[in-house]
């Protein structure tokens, strides 16, 4: 008998669908507004610092810190390897964008708070789920 997915997948619209696909070509899309350059995620058609409407996907650097994080050692859907560690990562193009990712490539206890990170891609079917590990070259 198959084992389900380790990852519960998300529904993709026209508003997200570039977050979760342009991983194929290495790239972590987050929506900005044309009028006034504020990023915006979760992705929406609007400004939420201009109340634009000129918003769109836009490839960002990958780069970011762990703001917080806690590393969960329970097996909440078959086959999820634990254990794993599961953070808010904010980016370095715009602090107040945090993003929930696993941290990954490291032992989970090395893990710390405004440790340097820097995104990578998990294939899951048609999707790319962007995932952080260790920046290298960080301090």
């Amino acid at each position: 008998m198959a084992l389900p997915p380790t990852r519960i997948l998300p529904v993709i619209d026209k508003d997200n669908a570039a977050y979760w696909t342009w991983g194929a070509n290495g790239e972590l899309a987050i929506h900005r507004c044309a009028d006034c350059g504020y990023r915006v995620h979760p992705p929406v058609p609007f400004c939420p610092a201009c109340d634009g409407r000129s918003v769109g996907p836009e490839a960002v650097s990958g780069r970011g810190r762990v703001t917080t994080f806690t590393v969960n050692h329970k097996q909440w859907v078959p086959g999820l390897a634990v254990p794993y560690v599961l953070a808010l990562v904010e980016l370095v193009e715009q602090p107040d964008v945090r993003l929930v990712a696993n941290i990954t490539h490291c032992d989970p206890g090395q893990v710390r708070f405004g440790m340097e990170v820097e995104v990578w891609f998990e294939p899951v079917e048609d999707l790319w789920v962007p995932l952080f590990r260790p920046a290298r070259g960080a301090a």
